[in-house]
């Protein structure tokens, strides 16, 4: 059944208005804007309200035009439905309608008698009176428009004359309460008007208009949310999600086969299934942060948080210990989550179990690294063999050394030689160094609002572009002065700064995460990389890949494979090494990757430093290679992409039928779902950015911590990672929990 949520709107509230003696048998009617459609679901007409049905609700245009469906039931929509139609094409903050009869209101409908503002409440979400609306005969277009000429003042309730009482509000409870506040007033009015007529006293003017002015404000902010809106993507209810389940089947059947999965072949592929429209994202995240923001009810909020006091409290005494040994509380950024972090005991596949044996679904995936799933059996045991033969470290060369090296070349061609390192942060340095070196050239350009580690060259116009060093306290000016960035997807800039460079001494390398900077929160063109690689051949500057992220998780062949660009360097980490310690390092070109020999190979030239004790230990070279075997052996970077699109489908659907203006999308196994658009602030609208900025971080972590609440763990509220674990019934079980979660959000 079509706009289910929304009929089913109408009959909770016929029911809530039932039990309360505001409705008797047929008289009044009731309606709910259907989210995201020119559309309203009302009752029918002349039919008992008690024995409602949600098939029974009509769905009706905003011409006031019955709109019928498949659902067998023939009923008549309210006679009123040119009354209704009129209100919500008047005022857009406007989401549910309530008319009715009720005794008290009724009375005053007959005296013809309007309500003053009697109290500050009344006005708060009243309005600055009850007006009285011109008689004309019930259901006719006469009606209809005198209701629409007193809607437009922005109050919310009216009386009918010699009719009854119309009471709107911004989501079907305000329109309730809205309702039952004026039959309140209504009471209360009639009796003092029969104690001491012409005595009754309002409240000052000053304080009407205070009171007005709030209420003003809200229906604003409301109206803005549809106004400002785009149309968001249309899901058919039936329409059938992606499978995992399906492509995981398929990839183990060809596994099984004579086929042996390598580079190319047709088990592997790319976790990607279609690369998403960047112009329509990209419109959609604007439409987003133009509008008011649009977050949990308060009560829905405190709920939240009364998970968070009442069931991690194990969680919360030993993070509040670590605050006193530990700056923050935590050792790094992405174990922070408010209002406070969790404390996890035991990761599986796709959940994690926290201090107080709390399950979660897992979409965190440590940050990116764990394609194969958390805490994956069979690497697992294949490592603990070499640990137990070797240690987790010998201090000298170790086969494994080797076997990772060689296993990345064979799925990333274009990596003819590999160092490993430390951590991605590690590889940037190095590849920076590197390219350096080799060019003899000193700037470096950077894609603003990218994320390459916390090394001193790379702190500069961190995660939102244009700010330069606003990130960089404790970093000398000479570390980033011959650092530059260019803001997303602007070719044209990055191409003034590599002509501005040449009067410095050339550009040495120009850095980028190749689906968008913060991993595609900004989503690159799909044509992006291949023309930062023209400009790169163009200037005599180095293409260096940031593959952090994508290598692996995109697929074998990385991003540089998914978008046939070739790099000069490119820099991996996370799942270089399964999820286990010490995932970093670069990979290259032969004749750039000579640099990084530091003499060892007795050549003179430009060598540099780099290196670590444990880099390149055999504990976390074979867990490299052995995920990296099973993730060709699997298939996993291409299950988890699907697993990606189903769990985006799906999350496009129920924004859809919840109408919010939040935007899903997805690169294969990275899900961005963002609710703020915090993260598409810049510098280009710096009174925006400096406005609100807090407030829509601190609105993605009150949704991060809703979505904790419902058992699921995300990264900062905003992203998500798939994983070879994420099976169909994981999913759906994800989204049936974010369908809980939407429906805590205010307005809806």
């Amino acid at each position: 059944m079509q706009h289910r949520r929304s009929r089913q709107h109408v009959v909770d509230m016929c029911r809530t208005m039932l039990a309360r003696g505001y409705l008797k048998a047929t008289e009044g009617n009731v309606s709910v804007r259907v989210p995201g459609h020119r559309l309203y679901a009302v009752t029918p007409s002349n039919y008992d309200y008690d024995r409602m049905r949600v098939e029974d609700i009509c769905i009706v245009d905003f011409d006031g035009r019955h709109v019928p469906d498949d659902s067998g039931v023939d009923l008549k929509p309210s006679i009123e439905c040119g009354m209704h139609a009129n209100i919500y094409r008047e005022r857009a903050d406007v989401n549910a309608i309530v008319h009715t009869h009720q005794p008290y209101a009724s009375a005053l409908a007959f005296l013809r008698k309007p309500i003053p503002a009697l109290t500050d409440e009344q006005v708060r979400f009243l309005g600055r009176e009850v007006a009285i609306i011109d008689y004309a005969p019930s259901g006719t277009s006469f009606l209809a428009r005198n209701v629409q000429k007193k809607v437009a003042s922005g109050d919310n309730a009216f009386i009918i004359a010699n009719h009854g009482v119309v009471a709107v509000g911004t989501d079907p409870d305000r329109a309730v309460f809205n309702m039952a506040l004026l039959e309140k007033v209504s009471i209360a009015y009639l009796l003092a008007l029969t104690s001491e007529a012409g005595k009754v006293h309002t409240i000052p003017t000053a304080i009407r208009e205070i009171a007005f002015g709030k209420l003003r404000a809200d229906e604003k902010r409301i109206a803005a949310q549809i106004t400002e809106a785009v149309e968001p993507l249309r899901v058919p209810a039936d329409e059938s999600l992606p499978s995992a389940d399906a492509v995981a089947a398929e990839t183990m059947a060809a596994v099984g086969s004579d086929e042996v999965p390598g580079a190319g072949s047709t088990p592997l592929g790319y976790a990607i299934s279609a690369y998403p429209d960047v112009e329509d994202v990209m419109r959609r995240l604007k439409a987003l942060t133009a509008q008011p923001i649009r977050g949990l009810r308060h009560d829905a909020l405190l709920d939240v948080l009364n998970y968070f006091d009442t069931k991690c409290r194990a969680s919360k005494e030993i993070t509040d210990r670590a605050k006193r040994r530990i700056p923050g509380g935590v050792q790094h950024n992405l174990a922070f989550n408010y209002p406070f972090p969790l404390a996890i005991e035991k990761a599986e596949g796709a959940y994690l179990v926290d201090r107080d044996g709390n399950t979660y679904i897992d979409f965190l995936q440590a940050g990116g690294p764990t394609i194969l799933g958390s805490n994956y059996g069979p690497v697992n045991e294949r490592v603990a063999e070499v640990v137990r033969d070797c240690g987790p470290v010998t201090g000298l060369f170790h086969e494994y050394e080797l076997k990772l090296a060689e296993i990345i070349h064979r799925y990333m061609p274009h990596i003819q030689m590999y160092r490993s390192l430390g951590s991605g942060t590690e590889a940037v340095m190095a590849a920076v160094r590197g390219a350096r070196a080799f060019t003899g050239k000193k700037m470096v350009i950077k894609v603003g609002g990218a994320y390459h580690g916390w090394s001193d060259t790379m702190v500069y116009g961190l995660r939102v572009p244009g700010t330069y060093r606003m990130n960089a306290k404790g970093i000398p000016f000479g570390a980033t002065a011959r650092t530059r960035e260019a803001f997303p997807h602007d070719l044209g800039q990055l191409k003034r700064k590599l002509i501005e460079n040449r009067l410095r001494g050339g550009t040495a390398a120009v850095v980028v995460e190749p689906v968008g900077p913060e991993s595609g929160t900004r989503p690159a063109p799909r044509d992006f990389n291949a023309k930062v690689r023209e400009l790169c051949d163009e200037f005599g500057a180095l293409l260096i890949f940031d593959e952090v992220v994508t290598g692996f998780r995109l697929g074998l062949g990385g991003a540089a494979g998914y978008f046939g660009v070739t790099p000069d360097l490119t820099v991996l980490g996370k799942a270089v090494s399964g999820g286990y310690p010490m995932a970093g390092g670069v990979g290259g070109r032969a004749d750039v990757m000579a640099v990084f020999g530091s003499g060892l190979d007795g050549r003179s030239g430009a060598h540099i430093q780099v290196g670590g004790t444990l880099s390149a230990n055999p504990l976390s070279c074979a867990a490299g290679y052995f995920a990296i075997e099973e993730m060709a052996r699997t298939g996993a970077p291409v299950i988890a992409g699907r697993a990606g699109d189903r769990l985006t489908r799906g999350l496009q659907r129920l924004i859809d039928s919840y109408g919010l203006p939040y935007v899903a999308y997805n690169q294969g196994s990275i899900v961005h779902l963002e609710c703020s658009g915090v993260m598409l602030l810049d510098m280009r609208n710096p009174v925006k950015l400096l406005k609100e900025n807090k407030a829509r971080k601190r609105l993605m972590e009150q949704m991060g911590a809703a979505y904790t609440a419902h058992g699921i763990i995300t990264l900062a509220g905003s992203r998500m990672y798939t994983s070879m674990a994420d099976t169909d019934a994981v999913i759906d079980d994800a989204l049936a929990r974010f369908d809980q979660v939407f429906a805590l959000v205010e307005g809806v």
